[in-house]
C-alpha cells in the first residue's frame, strides 16, 4: 500500500529538472547585453579621460608658447595630442561599430613611433634601434596596404569601402 502512494508523487516530478545543467537557467542574451553595456561604459569613461588629458595638454602647450619657444618640446607635445586624437577616434569607432579599426590602430602606432624618433632625435639613437624602427614602420605600412584586401570582420561593415565611397562622392561634388 505504501508503494502505491509513493509512486504517483514521484511521477509528478519532472525528470529533466534534476538532469538540466546549472548554466541552462541563465539567459545568455541578457548576460551579453549587460557585458556590452559594461564595455561601452568603460569605452565612454576612456573617451572622457582622453578628452580631459587633451585639454590639459593643450593648456600646457599654450602656456609654453607664452613663456618659452622651445620648438622641439612643442613639436613633441603637438604630436602627442595628435596621438590622443587618434585614440579618441578609435574609441568613437568602437562605440559606433563595436569593433576596433585596424587602420586607425596602425596610424596611431606609426605616429607614436615617429613622435619618439622626433623627440629623441635620429642622430642620438643607436643604429640598431633605428633599424628596428624602420622595420616596424615598414611592417605597419604593409599592414595598411594589406588591410584593404582583408575581408570585413563583421557582416555589413566594410570601413575601407565606406571611406572610398565617401571620397568618390566628395570628388564628384567639387
Amino acid at each position: 500500500m505504501k508503494q502505491s502512494l509513493i509512486a504517483p508523487i514521484e511521477a509528478t516530478v519532472p525528470i529533466t529538472a534534476s538532469i538540466a545543467p546549472w548554466y541552462a537557467k541563465f539567459n545568455r542574451g541578457h548576460i551579453v547585453r549587460v557585458l556590452e553595456l559594461v564595455q561601452d561604459t568603460i569605452a565612454i569613461s576612456l573617451c572622457i579621460g582622453l578628452f580631459c588629458v587633451m585639454v590639459l595638454q593643450l593648456k600646457e602647450i599654450f602656456l609654453s608658447l607664452i613663456t618659452t619657444l622651445n620648438f622641439h618640446d612643442i613639436t613633441a607635445d603637438i604630436l602627442f595630442i595628435l596621438i590622443l586624437v587618434e585614440l579618441f577616434r578609435l574609441l568613437i569607432i568602437y562605440l559606433q561599430e563595436q569593433r576596433v579599426s585596424i587602420g586607425v590602430s596602425v596610424e596611431v602606432a606609426i605616429v607614436s613611433v615617429l613622435r619618439e624618433v622626433i623627440v629623441k632625435g635620429i642622430l642620438e639613437v643607436q643604429w640598431q634601434l633605428v633599424m628596428a624602427t624602420c622595420a616596424f614602420l615598414i611592417s605597419m605600412a604593409i599592414l595598411l596596404v594589406v588591410r584593404v584586401w582583408i575581408p570585413p570582420t563583421f557582416e555589413g561593415i566594410d570601413p575601407e569601402h565606406q571611406v572610398s565611397t565617401r571620397l568618390k562622392v566628395g570628388k564628384h561634388l567639387d
